[in-house]
């Protein structure tokens, strides 16, 4: 026979405390170190299971492709650098190939992330150089965003360009040059980038507001390595240097 006594006392005491006003619970909190050394044993099913994947990966990370005569060094300091350089151009062909119309392309010191020595380039460099998923992203700028930008990169003391150069005295621009032409204020630019940098990002001034804004989905890193492997089917071997495109007159 059932015990309804102690049924109907249970179901009481649920009750009580779910009309309480003010619930009670009680929490148990436990903590236990692990460490983590080379004590603990390999667990060879775990190993076996990933090895294949691991030397794909540094296969494909050891992949040569190109070569660079000189250093590609970042210089935050400094307004211009060679890794600078060598991403902005890389920037701007993998504009043109899209958009043959591109003029200028902007990166910024901070979002090159890593230098390249002088000698093999392999797709891992590429890797470091640029860690993040950004894409190419091409804008029609007025005369008068564009001067805002090139404010901005005055008085950051210069960011990696190509296809555009000028002077930066008393942390204000002079001397634009576009492609060769002195910079009107009255004409439209287009220029390449990426989309954190369009949308915002690194605090930069004058991309938010573009008459057109060409979202391409290309990965800088992929466009930047499909750039170098052009080059070396071309025969063409990377040799960035300082031209002065951006130059501080003290």
């Amino acid at each position: 026979m059932r015990s309804y006594t102690k049924i109907f006392a249970l179901l009481v005491a649920v009750l009580t405390l779910t009309n309480c006003s003010t619930p009670l619970l009680t929490l148990q909190k436990e903590t236990h170190t692990y460490k983590i050394d080379n004590t603990i044993a390999e667990d060879t099913a775990i190993v076996n299971y990933y090895l294949p994947f691991k030397k794909q990966l540094e296969n494909e990370m050891n992949r040569v492709i190109g070569y660079s005569e000189t250093n590609l060094m970042r210089n935050p300091s400094q307004p211009e650098s060679t890794a600078g350089t060598f991403f902005a151009e890389g920037l701007l062909e993998i504009g043109k190939s899209i958009d043959p119309t591109a003029q200028i392309a902007l990166a910024t010191k901070f979002g090159i992330r890593a230098d390249i020595k002088q000698g093999n380039i392999t797709v891992g460099n590429i890797f470091e150089l640029m860690p993040f998923e950004n894409a190419i992203t091409i804008l029609e700028l007025s005369g008068n965003d564009l001067q805002t930008l090139a404010n901005f990169i005055a008085k950051t003391n210069g960011q990696p360009l190509a296809g555009m150069t000028m002077e930066i005295e008393d942390n204000k621009p002079k001397s634009i040059v576009i492609q060769n032409e002195p910079f009107d204020i009255n004409k439209t630019y287009k220029i390449v980038t990426y989309d954190y940098l369009a949308n915002g990002g690194d605090y930069i001034e004058g991309l938010d507001h573009p008459l057109k804004r060409n979202d391409t989905g290309i990965i800088v890193r992929k466009g930047l390595i499909d750039y170098v492997e052009q080059l070396t089917k071309a025969g063409i071997t990377i040799n960035t240097q300082l031209d002065g495109r951006v130059k501080i007159i003290k």
